[in-house]
């Protein structure tokens, strides 16, 4: 998926100042206590690193996790895999020693009954290679994804105007430089029919913006007006960096800090719906979709994304498929309301995105929908990654 809210709110520019070639170091054993949850109440020990107390419980999501990790170890039998860590450039990871550790993982999560017992069990077998983060100390920024849902129309309608395209078949011989979005779509999104994305056309949508995310998240549900539902996914896009609507709105001064959200840039462009014109086009890249057939969201590694098991890295740098831990504040819905909680999670590592660079960024795939987006667009924040290895 290619994607992050981050990508329109909290793109923060971080310079990356690190050693490409070293992104994770090993750890001693991570400290035991660390600041307690106060938005919850619990003590030290219940907000130390690997404390997952989420796996187990009425609410508990053990078996989306052991659903996770069979995603990723069916990617670790692929020749892709083998290629991906032929030369991974951290001393004792393996694509061998990451898949006996999913194994074994596996095994702890099913046969111990709570977050203390799993815990323990992996601090005893589990080495800690810590991400060096944007600031060579470990501090990474924590952003969130998720699948949207929208209306779309199959035929090109007065209110369903806005195309969502597929790859053109002659993509690859596009020659360098290559076009921006504005020589594709025109200003007003509404010119590819004059440009080489002419009958690439699969879906249309009412809302310009809802097009914009949809390329953003890199995967969408959409429900049709003839009553049938189907998925798109993403399926390739131009060689131009992403730029941050968000940052651009922001240095503008349309919207204050407070206002970089979903919610309060959607709410923007809603109430001023011309701005699309001077914003969209500053999104140089675009992003084509394919039809997924009500498949499940996909990764970068070609496994579904769990929701709050999967994360999105710099796969140039992160060892792809791999157990990991994130160790920071994320949203939870309650009732109507949305509250921060920190938590300490076990992930796999199974995506990344065209703003997700460096060892300083981590994206936290959130789910499908209204609430897994109202979650994504609040957050943002530092924490910890670690990734999970067996010592032997």
């Amino acid at each position: 998926m290619i994607k992050t809210l981050a990508l329109l709110s909290l793109n923060l520019g971080i310079a990356l100042g690190f050693n490409q070639h070293t992104p994770l170091r090993l750890t001693a054993e991570p400290a035991a206590n660390i600041q307690a949850n106060q938005s919850t109440g619990g003590n030290y020990e219940e907000s130390s690193i690997g404390f997952d107390d989420q796996l187990w419980g009425k609410s508990g999501d053990k078996a989306a996790m052991l659903k996770s990790i069979d995603h990723s170890l069916r990617y670790l039998d692929t020749t892709a895999a083998t290629k991906a860590y032929q030369n991974y450039p951290v001393q004792g990871i393996s694509r061998d020693r990451v898949r006996r550790s999913l194994v074994r993982f596996r095994e702890l999560v099913t046969t111990n009954t709570n977050a203390a017992e799993l815990q323990a069990a992996v601090k005893k077998e589990f080495s800690f290679y810590q991400s060096i983060g944007k600031d060579n100390k470990g501090t990474v920024t924590f952003t969130g994804y998720y699948e949207p849902i929208y209306q779309a129309s199959r035929k090109q309608t007065p209110e369903f105007k806005y195309p969502i395209y597929k790859l053109p078949t002659d993509f690859n011989n596009w020659r360098d430089p290559q076009p921006e979005r504005v020589a594709l779509e025109g200003v007003d999104g509404l010119q590819g029919a004059t440009s080489s994305l002419a009958g690439n056309e699969i879906f249309w949508m009412r809302d310009r913006f809802e097009v914009i995310l949809v390329q953003i998240q890199g995967s969408a549900e959409l429900n049709l007006t003839d009553g049938s539902k189907t998925t798109v996914g993403f399926a390739g896009g131009t060689n131009f960096a992403y730029s941050s609507i968000g940052k651009e709105l922001a240095k503008d001064g349309k919207v204050t800090p407070s206002q970089l959200t979903l919610q309060g840039i959607t709410r923007y462009f809603r109430e001023n719906p011309l701005e699309l014109n001077t914003y969209i086009p500053r999104y140089k890249r675009f992003i084509f979709m394919k039809e997924t057939f009500k498949g499940e969201a996909m990764g970068s590694i070609n496994v579904p994304v769990t929701p709050d098991r999967s994360i999105a890295t710099d796969k140039s740098m992160m060892p792809p498929g791999a157990l990991a831990l994130v160790h920071t504040e994320l949203p939870y819905a309650t009732g109507r309301s949305v509250q921060q909680k920190l938590v300490s999670r076990y992930v796999l590592d199974q995506d990344t995105g065209s703003a997700i660079t460096g060892p300083g960024r981590v994206d936290y795939f959130m789910g499908t929908g209204k609430v897994a987006g109202d979650r994504a667009g609040v957050t943002g924040g530092p924490g910890q990654l670690y990734y999970l290895l067996l010592k032997s």
